[in-house]
């Protein structure tokens, strides 16, 4: 008799980042409430960014309870990880306080209106942290170097782009900038890496194929990017993101000594008894469409 053909691991991805999680949130009962200790030399991943996302939780309270309004933009080359670490950070967070902005191609509409127009009703209010996932510095990328935009409205772009991020800071915005950097080889194997994996394929888009042709292009916009809006008060701050859990855990450290926070005391909370049946009686079940039951038993 044939043995039965096993399932082809397409989703190792998806089976690791399961995996991953489970970790976590059984190391959650052995994280700390006090202040976070110092990293261990030969430290484990899932042990670090259970403690970070502790902390995490605890940078939210404090932005949410003091009305604070954070921004914090992460661009670099395609495939860098920018996405992973936003999804570490997110997990364990509120949506609600901590969301994350990711705009599509812009509309007619939307290229007609002053460039960061399209940006500006996606700033946190007070409370809350917005995470733009590519932000307003496609300017001064893709769109410079594909062409999606003219000399002039560049050159503008990079006279302007300090201007209003200065506003943004002097109107009570904490705005944090990240660059994650990536090598060629690196890049390549994360690509080829796409291809093959059918959860992930969705992850390389045609531009980003046909932004390997501009690689060095991309570069060279980067540095004139960098030598305009790298400023003291709107500094940009270069993640590391050849290896990716390194990227993670260093990023989301580092996010945390960007606002100042403090230990909040959980509030204490009783279940309250449920509300007695007063002689309530149920619909029968089978009024109700149910979930076909194709996992477990009914």
């Amino acid at each position: 008799m044939a043995k039965k053909k096993q399932p082809s691991n397409a989703g190792g991805e998806v089976l690791a980042d399961a995996k991953e999680h489970a970790k976590i949130e059984q190391h959650w009962k052995h994280v700390s409430t006090g202040k976070r200790r110092v990293v261990a030399k030969n430290y484990k991943y899932v042990d670090e960014l259970a403690s970070l996302q502790a902390e995490l939780i605890k940078l939210q309270e404090w932005v949410r309870i003091k009305g604070l309004r954070v921004a914090v933009l992460f661009e670099g080359r395609d495939a860098a990880g920018k996405g992973g670490v936003i999804k570490r950070i997110t997990e364990s967070l509120n949506p609600r306080v901590c969301r994350t902005v990711a705009l599509g191609t812009p509309t007619e509409r939307e290229r007609s209106q002053w460039y960061f127009q399209r940006y500006v009703p996606h700033l946190p209010a007070a409370g809350e942290i917005a995470l733009f996932d590519r932000s307003w510095y496609n300017r001064a990328g893709v769109e410079h170097v594909m062409g999606f935009c003219t000399g002039p409205e560049y050159q503008e772009f990079l006279r302007s782009c300090p201007v209003f991020e200065e506003m943004l800071v002097r109107s009570g915005i904490i705005l944090v900038k990240y660059w994650f950097s990536v090598s060629d080889e690196e890049q390549e194997k994360r690509f080829q890496e796409r291809i093959r994996n059918p959860i992930k394929r969705w992850k390389l888009s045609p531009m980003d194929l046909e932004s390997r042709k501009h690689w060095v292009e991309y570069s060279m916009a980067k540095d004139a990017m960098f030598k305009a809006t790298d400023l003291k008060k709107t500094p940009w701050h270069v993640v590391d993101a050849n290896n990716k859990k390194n990227a993670r855990l260093n990023c989301i450290a580092h996010l945390l000594n960007q606002v100042p926070y403090e230990q909040m005391t959980p509030v204490e909370i009783e279940v309250p008894p449920r509300q007695a049946d007063l002689h309530y009686k149920r619909p029968k079940m089978s009024t109700q469409r149910f979930v076909p039951m194709v996992y477990g038993k009914p």
